[in-house]
């Protein structure tokens, strides 16, 4: 009795293994990699590209990293789930085509339905409301409920209809998800290094929402109940209605697209945001040049820092820029710019910092590091970076540092988006490494963000660096909610600063001088404490702890 009930099962998979597979049920099963292919490089390629789409409102920090991937591993568990049931009662590739045509337009309109939602986004940060704030950001999340769902239908659907023809379940799984997983490397790799920084988010999505709609409207309209259409089938006819249904859509999509026109956003310079001259969607940065006030102004993401300035009529900003070249006396006096010799910059920008040491200080070597090459081409065509004395290096500044052994008499550190900070350069380890490329009198020199009165992180970013320096000093800056934290390679004392710039003679260094003195409240930092390591670095927690506080003091 147990041998004939083990025999059974065995002699019908035999059954369907010789059974052999008609040219069309080929043809199908080939079309149906394909698809599952395409499927999965659009799910991977959706969830780089809505990252792309937050950056310029919402930033990149860690807090909307979790919620974009956690909330699309939802609706791809969410899709798993819903697709193996429906496989199950509707086992025909009529319904998986039509199910992925439907995400492939979801995908087409999501540039444009997230549009005024990203509109209203930019009211959370001019009212400091964190309700509009998640409100939006969920919203936005959400649009890529539905498309995300269906993508996440399709490796069961698919599975189950090649397991009705072969039936051999495991080495087909195994075959389907291998081909998901290929093309979601394809979607990874794809919209970051080629379609991002040369057409854009918008055009990222309707390329992939193409290319899984095309497939999706050639299934509709050749394969039906596992085979090729037959002219006068039923189900034929039906297919071609959802065929030209979907292509109506379609064009009625592009066109409205066609009609989407302006920046991405609005010009986040200062005052009332200023006159946008150029914007770019780099591989790093949503990037805007903005004229305000008489200046040129860099804007990165999310708009909550001018991270250079260009005027043509004076070199001295008002801003953090200033007092990077004023930073080196604090060392031992006499201390004079001659001593001064070579600069290494990390975040050069578009070469705010470079053009103020080249004015005060003549032709020095200066090594500028930017990570990101669009922002390099905007400094060149917009700001004047064109000093001939300035050495641009396009690299991370960690790596950067690892790989070169110069030393330098300044090493600024301007790297830090607004108002999130890579963790990578508030560490321990990072300033051990910027230290160790410090002549004896070198001085590291860390541009921080802060609150109007809340100085947590600068604080914070002091103390860590006291751990590692044995003299730290704090200067707040006269423009922006900026303070300059300094360090020095040897002991110093923070009078030195006074009776060194008392000797100054140069007109740009006396004025960063003093303006220091007059508005920078300074200080030296007393307590050492680790804060930040290369395994521990809690920085966005902190500034999100600075972001609630000042939204419960504006609501007081």
């Amino acid at each position: 009795m147990s041998s004939t009930a083990e025999s059974e099962p065995r002699a019908k998979a035999e059954v369907e293994k010789a059974v052999p597979l008609s040219s069309s049920q080929r043809v199908q099963d080939w079309f149906l990699i394909v698809l599952v292919f395409v499927s999965g490089a659009v799910s991977l390629a959706v969830e780089i590209a809505a990252s792309r789409l937050l950056a310029p409102y919402f930033g990149t920090s860690l807090f909307v990293w979790a919620n974009v991937i956690g909330l699309i591993l939802l609706y791809l568990t969410v899709g798993y789930y819903v697709g193996g049931r429906f496989a199950d009662r509707f086992p025909r590739p009529a319904v998986l085509y039509s199910m992925t045509a439907i995400a492939a337009l979801c995908i087409g309109a999501i540039p444009l339905l997230s549009r005024p939602i990203l509109q209203w986004a930019l009211t959370s940060f001019s009212s400091y409301s964190i309700g509009v704030f998640y409100g939006s950001l969920l919203s936005v999340i959400f649009l890529f409920a539905i498309p995300t769902i269906l993508l996440g239908c399709v490796s069961p659907f698919a599975i189950r209809l090649r397991i009705e023809q072969v039936g051999t379940s495991g080495r087909i799984a195994g075959v389907l998800y291998a081909i998901s997983t290929a093309g979601s490397i394809v979607g990874t790799f794809l919209p970051t290094l080629v379609l991002i920084p040369t057409y854009g988010t918008y055009a990222t999505f309707l390329i992939f929402a193409g290319a899984l709609l095309v497939v999706s409207l050639i299934g509709l309209l050749f394969f039906v109940g596992g085979r090729l259409d037959l002219p006068n089938h039923p189900r034929t006819r039906a297919s071609k209605k959802r065929f030209f249904s979907l292509l109506l859509i379609l064009v009625w999509l592009l066109t409205a697209l066609l009609g989407v026109h302006g920046p991405i956003k609005p010009p986040s310079g200062t005052g009332d945001g200023g006159r946008l001259l150029e914007e770019h969607e780099s591989a790093y940065n949503y990037i805007q040049v903005v004229q305000s006030e008489g200046e040129t102004q860099l804007v990165l993401n999310e708009g909550l820092g001018i991270h250079s300035i260009y005027n043509p009529k004076t070199v001295l900003t008002q801003g953090p820029w200033d007092y990077f070249m004023v930073a080196p006396y604090f060392n031992n006096p006499p201390f004079s710019s001659s001593q001064v010799k070579r600069v290494g910059i990390l975040g050069l920008g578009a070469g705010t910092v470079a053009r103020e040491f080249t004015a005060a200080y003549g032709p020095i070597p200066i090594d500028g590091v930017e990570i990101d090459q669009k922002i390099v081409d905007m400094g060149r065509k917009y700001f004047h970076m064109d000093e001939p004395n300035l050495n641009v290096v396009v690299q991370d500044g960690r790596y950067f540092l690892r790989t070169t052994e110069q030393k330098y008499d300044l090493v600024g550190i301007d790297a830090y988006q607004q108002p999130y900070i890579p963790f990578q350069l508030v560490t321990t380890e990072f300033f051990q490494e910027v230290r160790s490329h410090l002549t004896s009198t070198g001085v590291a020199v860390i541009n921080v963000g802060r609150t109007s009165d809340d100085y947590r992180m600068v604080d914070a970013m002091a103390q860590n660096m006291k751990t590692v320096f044995p003299n730290v000093y704090v200067v707040d800056t006269q423009r922006f909610s900026n303070s300059l934290i300094i360090a020095t390679n040897e002991k110093t004392t923070l009078g030195n600063f006074i009776t060194n710039t008392n000797l100054l003679t140069n007109p740009l260094l006396q004025q960063a001088a003093r303006t220091a003195l007059l508005y920078g409240d300074m200080r030296e930092q007393q307590q050492a404490h680790v804060f930040f390591t290369d395994d521990h670095s809690p920085v966005e927690q902190l500034i999100d702890q600075v972001i609630f506080g000042e939204v419960n003091r504006i609501k007081k």
